[in-house]
């Protein structure tokens, strides 16, 4: 019997496949498809068998599919313990077969089939030592996600219980489509799943990164590419607080302190969920900016300074993030520079600085409202006019007209941004009324001379005189 089935191999592999195939007598339509009853004992592989798993299998690596789905159907269900390839290449067949079907009925059935195929590989190959039950669970998440897309959720035990049973050894691809099913739960009742979501992710999270760390990995680039997949998901999620990240990476900062690559990571992430006050973040930001300087590691250490009120570290540091922006369109650009302008105005009270950077903040985009009206708070909290150089009386007068030029800002504020409308109207509203009256304007008719008037010192702004309401 050997010596015949090892002839009948060997002959295959001289003529065509599909000239040695041993056909069921009434190889099955799709629409037909009916798997036999499992018998209780493993079935006897027979010579038929053997030809027909090196049948499909030749089939298969010549993308000939068509010719590789009776054999492959006949041994699917008569011999299903002959080899782990019914089940590699199956899948693939059964791609072929779902993509070439003519009706939903067929394609509905080769779903089915091409999950299904999975619990029967583990019934007769779950002991492999290389790929276990725990592998062939990822494998059928993933099937099941690709034939079922609008119910990944189902999927979620399988993919689960791979992660968990096969570790740092998972594929790449099962621990994010783990976190993407996780994701989807998660999405459909955020207050259910939130800590559930939190979990899934930072256990492939883990794996990933160690993955992405192994230089003896070949796949080590992919994992790291995916693992910032999933980072930005999990940012996008809303999932998690700043406190819980901390949780997370608290750990990982302090083990990296010398790792670039990781605290940049860190600090991007820290950076999409809006979490810039977090302790751990400052951490990372220290450690790589002391390690090689960058604008996110320059602008997380301005932030730190911030919450610790040093006012002038922060600007030396905004100002290090601006002279290390490599790309001249950097939005952040204009965010560094307006929070020295709101420094040097909220904090230090340098008025004529802050309106020097508001400036070149709007240079980089003009349409930013609340430049404006920073400089229209500068300019009202501003008294250009000194008792020394006049009467007291007359300087009291002249440093009303800082409240023209404050307003102008205002005005500016809303017709260049919309969303400052609602601010600015309110400031108007309010520092309208510390306008010059008719009288004062009246007693000072040279200095009012007309219509424009400038307003002196620093701010030298011409507006338009007009008195209190």
């Amino acid at each position: 019997m050997k010596t015949k089935a090892l002839l009948a191999i060997a002959l295959c592999a001289t003529i065509p496949a599909i000239a040695c195939a041993k056909k069921p007598k009434n190889a099955p339509q799709v629409q037909e498809q009916q798997q036999v009853a499992e018998p209780e004992e493993d079935p006897v592989i027979t010579e038929d068998c053997v030809v027909n798993v090196s049948l499909f299998n030749e089939s298969v690596k010549n993308k000939q599919f068509a010719d590789a789905y009776e054999p492959w159907w006949e041994v699917y269900n008569n011999c299903p313990n002959a080899n782990k390839a019914i089940y590699t290449q199956g899948a693939k067949i059964l791609e072929w077969k779902y993509n070439n079907a003519a009706t939903e009925e067929e394609k509905e059935q080769i779903r089915q089939l091409a999950v299904a195929i999975h619990d029967k590989r583990i019934r007769y190959f779950g002991n492999d030592p290389k790929y276990p039950t725990a592998y062939i669970l990822g494998q059928k998440a993933l099937d099941f996600c690709q034939y079922y897309p609008d119910k990944i959720a189902d999927a979620y035990p399988w993919a689960k219980e791979s992660v968990q049973g096969m570790g740092r050894e998972s594929q790449i691809k099962v621990l994010v489509q783990f976190v993407k099913i996780s994701y989807a739960i998660y999405k459909s009742n955020p207050e259910a799943y939130g800590e559930q979501f939190i979990a899934d992710y930072s256990l492939a999270s883990e794996y990933l990164a160690a993955a992405a760390a192994n230089p003896a990995n070949k796949n080590a680039a992919v994992a790291g590419q995916q693992k910032d997949y999933i980072d930005g998901l999990f940012a996008q999620s809303g999932a998690a607080d700043c406190a819980k990240l901390d949780e997370l990476y608290a750990k990982t900062v302090k083990e990296n302190e010398q790792n670039l690559e990781v605290l940049g990571k860190i600090i991007m992430l820290y950076k999409r969920v809006n979490c810039t006050e977090s302790d751990v973040y400052f951490a990372a930001a220290e450690a790589s900016h002391k390690l090689k300087p960058t604008e996110e590691s320059a602008a997380g250490c301005a932030r730190m300074c911030m919450k610790k009120e040093d006012w002038t570290g922060a600007i030396d540091y905004f100002k290090q993030a601006i002279n290390l922006i490599e790309d001249e369109d950097d939005p952040d650009r204009e965010d560094y520079l307006f929070n020295i302008a709101n420094i040097n105005m909220d904090k230090l009270k340098r008025y004529a600085e802050a309106r020097n950077y508001a400036r070149q903040s709007l240079e980089v985009n003009p349409n930013q409202g609340r430049c404006y009206l920073l400089i229209g708070m500068c300019y009202a909290a501003s008294q250009p006019y000194s008792a020394s150089d006049m009467p007291a009386a007359k300087a009291a007068i002249l440093n009303k007209t800082v409240f023209w030029v404050a307003v102008d800002q205002f005005a500016k504020a809303k017709r260049v941004d919309p969303s400052c409308a609602a601010t600015a109207d309110k400031f108007i509203a309010s520092y309208s009324r510390y306008f010059p009256t008719k009288e004062e304007m009246f007693d000072l008719p040279n200095e009012f001379g007309g219509t424009t008037f400038i307003v002196g010192g620093w701010i030298n702004e011409s507006t338009i005189c007009r008195p209190a309401k």
